[in-house]
């Protein structure tokens, strides 16, 4: 398993791709006007209290203000309205918060005009950027993410990543990290600190208190609402989150950011340095790397996979619904259950790339293909939460109802990724209409292909317009040298002015039209 991070730098965004085994998997942008990353920290005021819903509105800077829920206060919420009064006043220029007098923790069933009052100062943290018409959820029980470990302050409590499974190694951890760890604050310790070293952790701790401390000295005298904490750059809280012994390269096009992530990976994985590597060539990244034509192909309302297998995936404001199709895929298994088994694993495997490319979160229903024999439908059931088990995104996975319909839930923290394929048509005759991706079209001739070999015609001549033909015949190895190293059969191709842009059709020996 093989990872590989190629990043592209433009004026006003950077667009980071991941890719495992060459397949790309995660695609994320940060723009320059993004000012409600999650993990940011702001100083805000509460705006008005509603017990109905046992809530807060709060005023973040944002055109909508954010929604604060009794249950994301935290129990510590006195002590932290405290601790920012006596900040902000200048009173407490003490920020260990050692020698801090903690208020009682509040009641769990308690309500909302118990804890907060209107206008009122408050530090809370974005847990999910806006979406769509909704304004940022916040929360006021902060943290401070690092590589190994997450600092919680106003917290006594040192807890351990359950992808942890070896008592032993949470034993050390718990005991290690308990010894470090000052007064007033709590711990989460990450998955990635499995064998690390007092040392290390201690780094990671000492960097975030930093960080706390930096903070702190910002509230004095602040400006309500401002950000008093930020995340670190896109490139490094994914490196934070992701990065592992299977990453292979780190690819980037902008000198400075280069040099950034270089300094980090050296920080974090100082044999890994080497792999970070400057591009420097006129042909943009992504379409060196073939990126590009992986986007292209990745998204949009149908996904081909391999067999002739493809998804159709469809957005509504509830909910995601997923088809898979069969498509024309031959019959080689002895049966349909064998056959539906087969298509639905390979379904399962991009199903859980296209949540994880495009983020999807919410409710997903899958329609996947019928099958009758319980142990099948928990083969499928198994492989499906095998491949999700790299998301990072909190899911849950419901096992196939009667309809052979899976459920899943999937955390939605910010707007999907959501990339146009159709493209402005270039035809006069349907003026102002789109159409498919050329390279989507030359996909779907594939597809077609494939279909009339299986059905054995002896000789296929395609009629395309004069670019696809091109396309489809120049450079070496050209597309249609591909098809007969495939399959043994040489397809010959008509350029026909006469037709549109996308249009194509196959003939046979006869020259008859195969419809």
């Amino acid at each position: 398993m093989n990872y590989e991070l190629f990043i592209r730098s433009s004026s006003q965004s950077v667009d980071f791709a991941l890719l495992k085994d060459g397949k790309l998997i995660e695609l994320h942008k940060e723009e320059d006007d993004n000012k409600f990353s999650v993990g940011d920290v702001f100083i805000a005021k509460t705006r008005k209290i509603v017990p109905g819903l046992n809530a807060t509105f709060v005023n973040v800077g944002y055109e909508k203000d954010a929604f604060l829920h009794y249950h994301d206060l935290g129990p510590k919420v006195a002590s932290l309205l405290k601790f920012v009064k006596s900040v902000s006043t200048g009173k407490l220029k003490d920020y260990s918060l050692k020698n801090f007098p903690f208020e009682k923790d509040i009641d769990k069933d308690g309500k909302i005009s118990d804890a907060l009052k209107s206008n009122q100062s408050l530090l809370v943290q974005i847990v999910k950027e806006p979406i769509s018409t909704k304004g940022p959820r916040i929360s006021s029980e902060l943290s401070i993410a690092g590589r190994y470990i997450v600092l919680v302050p106003f917290s006594s409590r040192i807890s351990v990543s359950q992808k942890i499974e070896d008592r032993e190694e949470k034993d050390r951890l718990k005991r290690l990290v308990k010894s470090i760890t000052p007064q007033g604050f709590g711990v989460i310790i990450r998955t990635v600190a499995q064998g690390k070293k007092v040392a290390e952790l201690d780094k990671d701790l000492q960097n975030l208190l930093s960080r706390w401390t930096a903070m702190c000295k910002k509230l004095h005298r602040a400006h309500h609402p401002s950000k008093v904490l930020g995340e670190m750059n896109k490139a490094s809280s994914i490196l934070r989150d992701i990065f592992n012994d299977s990453f292979t390269g780190i690819t980037v096009d902008d000198e400075e950011l280069y040099y950034q992530i270089k300094d980090y990976v050296q920080e974090i994985a100082p044999n890994k340095e080497s792999i970070v590597k400057l591009y420097q060539s006129k042909v943009p990244i992504f379409e060196k790397f073939g990126i590009e034509r992986q986007i292209k192909t990745s998204f949009g309302k149908t996904v081909s996979m391999s067999k002739g297998a493809y998804l159709v995936i469809e957005h509504t404001e509830a909910l995601h619904v997923i088809d898979v199709n069969s498509g024309n895929r031959s019959n080689k298994a002895n049966n349909q259950e064998d056959t539906a088994l087969e298509v639905n694993i390979i379904a399962a495997t991009e199903m859980a790339r296209q949540l994880r490319l495009r983020d999807m979160g919410g409710i997903i229903v899958v329609d996947f293909i019928d099958m009758t024999h319980a142990e099948n439908r928990q083969k499928l059931f198994n492989h499906l939460r095998d491949e999700m088990k790299d998301d990072r995104a909190k899911h849950k996975i419901l096992p196939p109802s009667k309809f052979g319909l899976i459920q899943i839930t999937r955390q939605r923290v910010r707007p999907e990724m959501n990339i146009k394929t159709r493209e402005e048509n270039p035809d006069a005759i349907i003026n102002g209409a789109e159409v498919e991706a050329p390279i989507g079209l030359v996909q779907k001739i594939n597809h077609d292909l494939e279909k009339l070999i299986k059905k054995d015609y002896k000789k296929l001549t395609l009629n395309t317009h004069p670019f696809i033909a091109a396309f489809l015949t120049k450079g070496i190895p050209s597309v249609r040298s591909k098809w007969f190293l495939e399959h043994k059969k040489w397809v010959k191709i008509l350029p026909r002015d006469a037709y549109t842009y996308l249009e194509y059709h196959f003939f046979d020996k006869d020259g008859n039209q195969i419809k």
